[in-house]
């Protein structure tokens, strides 16, 4: 994976919208647990992305302070080189003297080389700390990102399971609707009033043919005083 490669997935999972996803999303737990694992996995892939980044940055920066160090070191050996040739030709060995310029000569070139890959090397490592520091801020956001993930499905998990418990409370409650005992006593008390009215018109029916009974007594009763008188009558005459 190319440092452009990691860049770019970087930046595009750490600007994830992830309320525009859910709200896209027939399941949201689902796509949120699919969203958590391919995230980890990005994260884990681009850390080593971002990892191997640094590790190159590093070691440009080390060559180029090598190349810096150089630079000194040989202008240290020319100025070296060009003293020594000085005091030779002061002392009249001018071959002598000649042949340290030369070295003199060879060191300033060293020095100049040095320098020019030194500062060759600058904007590239320039660019390469701005890809790395842009590299750990869309690390930082994805990481972000995934508690924010993370966080979301806790609370949507909890949601659920809180919906699925009032849930079976409402179906507890209309089970206990269905089988209401007042229901059941209430119509128990209906048959006991049905059978007490019942009871109540056995009652008054018995208690209607015993008037009966008793009006049929008084009315031969009457009969025979009306006989008895008659034949009191009689017995007068």
């Amino acid at each position: 994976m190319t440092k452009q490669t990691v860049l770019g997935r970087v930046t595009q999972l750490a600007k994830a919208n992830v309320h525009a996803l859910l709200d896209q999303a027939e399941d949201p737990q689902k796509m949120l647990d699919q969203l958590i694992r391919e995230y980890t996995e990005s994260i884990k892939e681009a850390e080593q992305a971002v990892a191997a980044t640094i590790g190159d940055l590093r070691l440009m920066e080390q060559d180029h302070g090598e190349d810096q160090r150089a630079a000194v070191e040989w202008g240290a050996k020319a100025l070296a080189a060009s003293r020594k040739a000085d005091a030779l030709r002061m002392a009249g060995s001018a071959v002598e003297a000649d042949r340290f310029d030369g070295l003199a000569k060879v060191a300033l070139g060293r020095q100049l080389r040095a320098e020019k890959e030194a500062k060759e090397a600058e904007p590239t490592i320039a660019a390469q700390s701005d890809v790395v520091a842009r590299l750990k801020d869309g690390l930082d956001s994805m990481k972000i990102k995934l508690t924010e993930l993370q966080s979301k499905r806790d609370q949507l998990v909890a949601r659920a399971k809180a919906a699925q418990a009032r849930n079976r409370m409402a179906d507890a409650a209309r089970s206990l609707d269905v089988l209401d005992p007042t229901s059941e006593l209430s119509r128990f008390e209906e048959k006991v009033r049905r059978e007490e009215a019942r009871a109540l018109g056995q009652e008054e029916l018995a208690a209607s043919s015993l008037d009966a009974q008793f009006e049929q007594l008084e009315s031969l009763s009457d009969e025979a005083e009306v006989e008895a008188r008659l034949a009191a009558l009689k017995a007068t005459t």
